[in-house]
Parts: C-alpha cells; sequence; structure tokens
C-alpha cells in the first residue's frame, strides 16, 4: 500500500528514519529495463547521511528481478535489512536493492543509485527529467546569485583568482561557494583533468587540477558549462573548495569549512 499520512510532513520511525511521501513520477532503469515505476515513492533520509534516498511500494518493482543476495553487506543502511541481487542480464548486480525494518516502511523496496555507490540502478528520471547521485531533498534550496564582492582566492600565498563579478551559490547544508569569471581566475596554472561528477541540483561538471608546488588536493577546481535550468548564472563560471584554498571575501579571510567532502581532499 502506498503510504499516504494526513498530513504532508517528515515522520520520524523508532529504528532514526526519517521519511515523507512525495508525489514525484519515478522510474529506475538498469540499461534498457525499467525496475520501477512509481507514482508513490517514498523519501528517506538515514541517521548521518546528508541525502535522502527513495523506497517504493512492492508493486511499482520489478520484483521478479529480484534474487535473494548472495552475499549481502552489514552495517550498510540503517537496521537489520534483507538484500537482493538484481538479475537483469548475464552478470546479476550484487546487493541492487533492499529493505528497511521499519514498520512505517514495510511492502517497500528501496534502491542504489549507480553514480553514487557504483552500484545499484544507473538511470533515474523524476516526471521526464534524468536525476543523477541521489533524489532532490525538497527541504534544501540552492539558490545561485550575481554578486559586486570581492572575491580572492589563494593557494600557498598565491594569488589564483581575484574578482568583482561572483556569483554566489548558496545551498542548505554547504559553504557558499564563489563562482568566478574565468578572465578573473589564472587558469594558466592548472590543467583539465578526465574527472567529471553530476549533481541533482546543479547538473555536469568537469575539473581543473593546481599545476604548482605544495600539498595541494586534485580536481580543486570545477565548472558547469550547462548547469540545470535553476542555477544558470553559474554558467562557465569556476569555482574552488573553500575546504582547501584560501578565500579572502571583501578583505576578510574565510575559515576553511569542514564538510562531508573534507575527508576526500587529499594532495
Amino acid at each position: 500500500m502506498p503510504l499516504f499520512p494526513n498530513e504532508r510532513s517528515v515522520r520520524t520511525t523508532p529504528e532514526g528514519l526519517l521519511w515523507e511521501p512525495s508525489e514525484r513520477w519515478v522510474r529506475g532503469r538498469k540499461g534498457d529495463v525499467t525496475v520501477v515505476d512509481s507514482r508513490h515513492p517514498v523519501l528517506v533520509w538515514e541517521p548521518d547521511l546528508p541525502v535522502p534516498c527513495y523506497t517504493f511500494p512492492r508493486n511499482d518493482v520489478r520484483t521478479d528481478l529480484l534474487r535473494p543476495a548472495k552475499d549481502p553487506p552489514t552495517g550498510k543502511h540503517t537496521g537489520s535489512q534483507i538484500f537482493y541481487d538484481l538479475d537483469v542480464g548475464a552478470e546479476p548486480v550484487e546487493n541492487a536493492a533492499w529493505t528497511f525494518p521499519a514498520a512505517d516502511l514495510a511492502g517497500h523496496i528501496s534502491f542504489e543509485w549507480f553514480r553514487r555507490w557504483g552500484t545499484g540502478l544507473d538511470h533515474w528520471y523524476e516526471e521526464e527529467e534524468e536525476i543523477f547521485i541521489h533524489p532532490r531533498d525538497p527541504h534544501k534550496r540552492v539558490d545561485a546569485m550575481p554578486s559586486s564582492r570581492h572575491v580572492q582566492v589563494e593557494i600557498g600565498g598565491t594569488v589564483v583568482a581575484d574578482t568583482h563579478r561572483p556569483v554566489l551559490l548558496f545551498e542548505t547544508g554547504l559553504p557558499t561557494r564563489y563562482y568566478l569569471p574565468r578572465e578573473d581566475v589564472r587558469l594558466e596554472l592548472f590543467e583539465p583533468t578526465d574527472h567529471r561528477t553530476g549533481c541533482p541540483y546543479k547538473g555536469r561538471a568537469q575539473y581543473w587540477t593546481w599545476r604548482g608546488e605544495g600539498e595541494v588536493p586534485r580536481n580543486i577546481l570545477w565548472s558547469y558549462a550547462e548547469p540545470l535550468p535553476a542555477v544558470s548564472p553559474v554558467k562557465g563560471l569556476v569555482a574552488f573548495y573553500n575546504e582547501a584554498v584560501d578565500i579572502i571575501l571583501d578583505g576578510e579571510s574565510l575559515p576553511r569549512p569542514v564538510t562531508p567532502f573534507t575527508a576526500s581532499l587529499k594532495p
């Protein structure tokens, strides 16, 4: 049965899960096979994870493609789950789906997103728009605002950017990101890499790495050539990880924030 609480609000389970029904039409595919097709998805937030996942009524899932997992993981998701392998071709996808133990979510199945964990389904759609990495959080805002503030960026004491024409990107739960015109960035000090990422709020990003000396993480600089419409002001601009460079805003040095990205930013 789809979950329809009387009031549209986030609810909590004894296991510490937060959940909320969504009105979006969600589909998930593995290759050309549609595995999930649901008009009654439920968003679930696990403890200590900053982004939600979807869980779906069993009737909206191709359960004929699921098999009990041969080697289920431990501690990957909240509670004592039942895991399933997905059989859509010559090679099954291990632990592609699972169930939460919460009574509120009984009769529902969750799926991994390929670009998030490297397994699971590889194409997801909300209505007719493909969504990457993870579902969008309806309680999160992402605002891109042109500004005239003075932004300088330094790496190891070298000024690598200086502008009065930034676009400030405010994203719930993350530090402000400063997107800068390329003409105001010393791009000759960086070299492009093959690294690419996707974001459900902003689109697909390309990256550059610092050419100079010092212990600077790779892929420190990025840009969205074709951002999603909601953040179109950042198109073609470049941004640095605040966590690993020195940013001076209107003459004031900003502290380096600690974020979920900090641990992965290693030289």
